[in-house]
């Protein structure tokens, strides 16, 4: 069993002009994963480190809260 298994992630989502954001916080090890969404690219994902504060700046950052079902689709390649 993985290390995440009993972790409860949060997803969430910003529409930008040029791109959408996912991003997916562990919020337990302040780990999250970035995908970013271009219209006539491949996604582009990395993973960073985050603070305690990150849903509080996410929120404030206009995102908002996501499906994880869009995140992991576009995570595991089957949709672009």
């Amino acid at each position: 069993m993985g290390k995440d298994r009993n972790i409860v992630h949060q997803y969430f989502k910003k529409q930008m002009a040029d791109f959408t954001l996912l991003v997916k916080v562990n919020p337990l090890h302040l780990k999250a994963m970035e995908i970013t969404l271009y219209p006539a690219r491949d996604p582009v994902m990395r993973e960073i480190d985050v603070d305690e504060n990150i849903v509080e700046d996410l929120k404030a950052d206009g995102f908002a809260e996501a499906s994880p079902i869009e995140f992991n689709l576009y995570l595991s390649g089957l949709i672009r």
